[in-house]
């Protein structure tokens, strides 16, 4: 008997070891339609399925990683199983139904269903098919990310949102899970996301294949890490780019946006960047976007761009993506076919959108940018309408031919096309100047190309100014980490706001979307129908102009944590502007809050977003501020929190009511952290050498790297930076400054910290902090510990 059991057991062993192998790919048939399956990395699953006999043709816009990895495989009676270090694919032998576990055999995602019809779908450049996939979902999972939506949406599990570009609309197809998981549906079409009670569905226009990508990160910041692996890094953005940036609709001559910097300056508030938006090529839409100073107001481009160099600011343009037909680039693209048919904005015969996907359009797009702007010394671009915007009927836009195929196909990938064109042929002329990319629409893949994405063309109201905030956030969670918004909206109403900046109502609102704005990733002022410069608040002792100006100088002290966090997006997979469910995916009470957010891993901001101090007399606005408002606010769990204003403690897991003066936003800082501050400054490169604030906020372990480079240039990518580690001890009190790591041209090789230890007690006393240590540091590895 002991010798049949032995048998018995051999024989198991050696079916097993016969049944699995190793495999770089999984394909097999189902009722019909043909399953593939390979791993691009130990936590990055590629998911294709197609009717058998189809024709594959795929052209991979976002994804740069390409490579496939070993899988093991073997099966059971009821399942295929494909394994890698950190995933587990179970694929049931009868429906093809894929399921997603973790290593140690967690489940984590299971399709709904694999019959998705694949229903033919029209197209003029041959068959296609009606794309659609379920995935069922547990009843307490959140889901975040698809871009950019203006109906304040935190969680899109119950809802439905059609990705489409359109102006303040931006289509991202990622999606985030709260159970720590990501999705990229890998499709350019109009999509329809539906978040239901049992899960949630991709329904694409037209495709060949139902196509995603699984990402198992384990939690949202190693799901976004890994978006970012498989669809491109982010680079470095110039240190400026972090300041403040003045714009408007528009500045209408050399001499105004001369007269904006210098006035700055003048005042002595800090400002890196102004911006010039459209008509510098002139009146008359048949110039339109030639990229040349046609305009008689612009008469010395160059020199107007070289006073704004001399007063250490940066200019940025705008460039859209159609032309008008006398314009030089107009005809050229013409020449080529390389125009599409139907009609943009300006809505007239005579102006075209060029053919983004075609790579010798993007030359000739380029070409023009560089001889008649980049050439003169513009710094920046802008963008504008990269949907594009579309006049024309479905019909006529659905069969305008592409490069690649049908814009019916193709169509939310083209602000990915035309601003990865910008960035290479920028990075192919020089070197020495970081592209920096200001654009209105986005597509997955697109942060991998130097490009920032605003909300668009909003309104100037609180009921908007607030679900701002949710669309910055799932922005962000789509793994696209730059964003900004309109301070005050682009359009002030008549309606809403007569007299517009001269308004105390509409001042209010402008000083509460600053404060906003000041802890964005990108701090941003622009607007049409009412004038936007500080200046035009009033002056010092007026409190519109005193808010402003804190909110100011308080970023660009601000900046060391900012650019080292930076640092972090580039160089870890991070994210700057954080929805709760990235710190604190195990508090259900934060993980449908809307109006809060983390900026970087240290700051909690939630900003105040209705009216507080306005009061009506005989039909006019008067600012009334003899009681103090406060702002109900929620301080996540897992944490404690300090009161970032006050130095006050508070045990997180609870609500508490902040005293929100006009010029307080509510800000606390996770107890166990550092936050480097800087002096006040000019412009972000100004004071290289001044001394630096470090914060340490007791109450927890921290850390903190200072990351520093030349600030303007690629260097960074040779490994030319430096990184000053900073950790506290909570249990011996003790700080140390770790030895400084790296180098780059420039580098201040003695700096002086003034070490904080941040106390209630002498904060706002007016009194010099008995916790100060002032250190000279010479890249040795210093220990202090507090008293």
């Amino acid at each position: 008997m002991r010798g049949k059991f032995i048998s018995f057991i051999f024989f198991v062993m050696i079916t097993n070891l016969l049944s699995a192998s190793n495999i770089s790919q999984f394909i097999h048939e189902f009722h019909g339609n043909k399953l593939r399956i390979e791993a691009i990395d130990d936590k990055i699953i590629h998911i294709e399925r197609y009717p058998i006999g189809s024709h594959q043709k795929k052209d991979n816009l976002a994804v740069v990683l390409s490579k496939q990895i070993i899988m093991s495989n073997k099966e059971t009676a009821e399942n295929f199983i494909l394994k890698t270090k950190a995933i587990q694919i179970q694929i049931d032998k009868k429906t093809g139904i894929i399921t997603f576990y973790s290593a140690i055999n967690n489940p984590v995602l299971k399709e709904a269903k694999t019959d998705s019809a694949f229903e033919v779908a029209s197209d003029i450049c041959g068959n296609a098919f009606h794309i659609q996939q379920t995935f069922s979902l547990p009843a307490n999972e959140a889901v975040y990310g698809l871009g950019q939506d203006q109906r304040g949406i935190i969680d899109y599990r119950l809802k439905s949102v059609v990705l489409e570009q359109r102006n303040m609309y931006v289509a991202n197809p990622v999606v985030i899970s709260s159970r720590g998981y990501g999705l990229f549906w890998n499709n350019y079409s109009r999509t329809t996301f539906t978040g239901e009670a049992k899960g949630i569905t991709f329904d694409s226009e037209i495709g060949d294949c139902v196509d995603y990508y699984f990402l198992y990160g384990e939690d949202a910041d190693g799901s976004i890490a890994l978006y970012r692996k498989l669809t491109g890094d982010v680079p470095m953005y110039g240190k400026w780019a972090f300041g403040l940036w003045q714009s408007k609709e528009r500045y209408k001559s050399q001499d105004e946006i001369l007269h904006v910097v210098e006035k700055y300056r003048d005042l002595h508030i800090p400002l890196d960047n102004i911006v010039q938006d459209w008509l510098y090529w002139g009146e008359g839409n048949e110039r339109w976007n030639s990229t040349e100073f046609g305009n008689p107001q612009f008469p010395q481009p160059q020199k107007m761009i070289e006073k704004v160099h001399a007063l250490n600011a940066h200019i940025m343009i705008s460039v859209w993506p159609s032309f008008g037909s006398s314009s030089k680039i107009y005809k050229e693209l013409n020449e080529n076919k390389q125009l599409y048919s139907f009609k943009t904005w300006p809505d007239e015969q005579n102006v075209r959108v060029y053919d983004a996907f075609s790579p010798s359009a993007r030359e000739i797009y380029w070409k023009y940018m560089n001889k008649n702007l980049f050439s003169c010394g513009i710094d920046a671009w802008w963008l504008d309408a990269t949907e594009p915007e579309q006049r024309s009927n479905q019909g006529e836009i659905d069969s305008t031919l592409t490069a690649l195929g049908s814009f019916k196909r193709y169509r939310n990938a083209f602000p990915l096309a035309t601003n990865r064109g910008v960035y290479e042929n920028q990075r192919k002329t020089t070197s020495d100047k970081r592209v920096f990319i200001l654009t209105r629409s986005s597509f997955a893949g697109q942060q991998h190309y130097g490009a920032s994405t605003w909300s668009g063309d909003i309104d100037g109201r609180w009921d908007v100014f607030h679900k701002q905030i949710a669309g910055g956030i799932n922005f962000s969670l789509s793994g696209i980490p730059y964003w900004t918004t309109d301070i005050g909206g682009f359009y002030v109403h008549d309606n809403e706001f007569p007299g517009g900046v001269s308004n105390p109502a509409y001042q209010e609102l402008y000083v509460r979307w600053y404060e906003f704005g000041a802890f964005c990733p990108l701090f941003r002022s622009h607007g049409s129908s009412t004038p936007r410069e500080i200046f035009n608040f009033g002056k010092r002792g007026d409190w519109a102009f005193d808010a402003q100006e804190k909110y100011i100088k308080l970023r660009y002290r601000l900046l060391p944590y900012i650019y080292s966090q930076a640092w972090k997006v580039s160089s870890q997979g991070a994210s700057m502007m954080r929805g709760f469910v990235m710190d604190y995916a195990n508090d259900t009470s934060a993980l449908q809050i809307a109006d809060q957010y983390m900026f970087g891993n240290s700051l909690m901001v939630a900003p105040v977003t209705c009216s507080q101090y306005i009061k009506t007399e005989k039909g006019n606005s008067i600012f009334d501020n003899s009681i103090v408002a406060k702002r109900t606010l929620y301080l996540p769990k897992g944490d404690n929190w300090i009161d970032f204003w006050t130095g006050e403690k508070y045990i997180g897991g609870t609500k508490v009511e902040k005293a929100t003066p006009i010029d307080i936003i509510p800000l606390y800082v996770k107890a166990g952290s550092i936050i480097p501050m800087g002096p006040e400054l000019q412009y972000a490169l100004e004071k290289s050498d001044a001394p630096l604030e470090i914060k340490v906020y007791a109450g927890g372990n921290a850390h903190f790297d200072l990351y520093e480079d030349e600030g303007e240039n690629y260097n960074y990518e040779k490994g030319l930076y430096s990184i000053i580690p900073f950790k506290w001890n909570e249990s011996t009190k003790t700080l140390i400054i770790g030895q400084r790591m790296g180098h780059y041209p420039g580098m201040i090789m003695k700096r002086k910290f003034n070490i904080v230890f941040v106390s209630k007690d002498e904060i706002g006393s007016g009194q010099p902090m008995k916790n100060n240590v002032e250190v000279e540091y010479s890249g040795k590895k210093l220990e202090l510990k507090k008293e």
